[in-house]
């Protein structure tokens, strides 16, 4: 898989189009939990896939990653990856009880409720995040169900790779970064569309009026 080098007023398209849908995404996740979400500006890059788990802490960071598939009028991938601590704070935000240490910490272990609240909150953020950019292109993005893995960034990233087929490739990374103001919750937000896909989005954005 690979991508043409975009121009600085295409990357600049694409990072204010992200900007929008990241900021209706983190007002549901702020309505969600009953407190700000506040957001970094979106950045977009070209890089190998083995360098993606830098960006979320470190390969051996332990993460939850959550990954749906986009489909419709473009094809892609989203994904979600929360540190560890961030989504034990997530949960216990939204059930009063954080998950239970040793099997959290160490068995790496979810229950299936807490699975659900953390796929349920994928499921937010990537619906408010497409949906904008539905409205604003006037095409058609549905995400799928989301998947779940929870273990050290290397490895959950690279499963999700190999499942797409992509191991070894490029990814082109609209990422951005969400923050609650006592850091107690954050998390990287991927929009990684394919190649063709990709066209489809820049042929959209330059019939909008900004």
């Amino acid at each position: 898989m690979s991508y043409r080098e975009l121009s600085p007023v295409e990357l600049d398209a694409l990072r204010e189009l992200s900007n929008i849908g990241a900021g209706h995404a983190a007002t549901a996740l702020s309505q969600m939990l009953g407190r700000a979400i506040t957001l970094e500006v979106p950045s977009v890059r070209s890089l190998p896939f083995k360098d993606v788990p830098v960006t979320v802490g470190g390969a051996e960071a332990l993460v939850v990653g959550l990954f749906m598939r986009i489909y419709g009028d473009t094809k892609g991938n989203v994904l979600l990856v929360l540190p560890q601590e961030s989504s034990a704070a997530l949960i216990g935000s939204l059930t009063g009880k954080a998950p239970e240490e040793k099997v959290f910490r160490e068995e790496l272990r979810l229950e299936t409720m807490q699975e659900s609240i953390l796929k349920e909150i994928g499921n937010i953020l990537a619906g408010a995040f497409l949906s904008t950019l539905s409205q604003a292109l006037t095409i058609n993005l549905v995400p799928s169900v989301p998947g779940l893995a929870y273990d050290m960034a290397g490895a959950v990233l690279d499963a999700l790779f190999i499942e797409l087929g992509q191991v070894g490739d490029t990814a082109l990374l609209v990422e951005t970064e969400f923050l609650e103001m006592s850091k107690e919750v954050q998390g990287h937000f991927f929009l990684i569309p394919d190649p063709q896909s990709l066209e489809v989005i820049l042929g959209a954005m330059a019939k909008m009026k900004w």
